[in-house]
């Protein structure tokens, strides 16, 4: 067992023109049914906001210590609590933070599920929550995540259900790097 703790603090973090640097995942994975058949259909996780109103993806601000990959899966871990493999980028995203009136540089990547952890740091402050895809673009507060979303939909639904896996090219971050 590991124990993690979020990281807090803007100090240490990435700013590109004056923009603070976000860096998020859409969590997916393929649908299973009850009887333990896995489909072509995937569904995402969503997460809620620390004061539980909105629904959103994991994202936060990517640290001058680690890679993009490294800081897509920390928060996908510290937010959601989910492990996997860090896909090609999805885009990139300029928005108005709702709460700080500033603008901010989005990046989104598709995370491959491969383990959902029971305790994770951020467990008592959001809830996680699988959906399909049309539920989570209608609950997402956010329209650059709607739009990532629908990047990532476009893309696994260009490639034949076999191909649904994570490419080689992707990275599956060590849980090492991330701590």
């Amino acid at each position: 067992m590991v124990c993690v703790v979020s990281r807090t603090g803007r100090q240490f973090q990435r700013y590109n023109k004056g923009r603070r640097q976000v860096v998020g995942c859409i969590p997916y994975r393929l649908k299973t049914s009850s009887d333990g058949i896995v489909s072509d259909e995937f569904e995402v996780l969503v997460i809620s906001s620390q004061k539980g109103h909105a629904l959103m993806f994991p994202k936060g601000g990517w640290e001058l210590d680690e890679s993009i990959e490294e800081a897509a899966s920390r928060e996908s871990l510290e937010e959601a609590g989910v492990i996997g493999v860090v896909e090609r980028q999805l885009g990139k995203w300029d928005f108005l933070s709702k709460s700080r009136g500033t603008f901010y540089e989005g990046l989104m990547f598709p995370m491959f599920v491969k383990e959902e952890l029971e305790l994770w740091p951020e467990q008592h402050l959001r809830q996680r929550m699988w959906m399909k895809v049309d539920e989570a673009r209608e609950a997402c507060r956010d329209w650059w995540m709607k739009e990532a979303l629908d990047v990532l939909v476009h893309r696994l639904s260009s490639s034949p259900p076999s191909v649904m896996k994570p490419m080689e090219e992707d990275k599956t971050v060590p849980l090492i790097s991330i701590f």
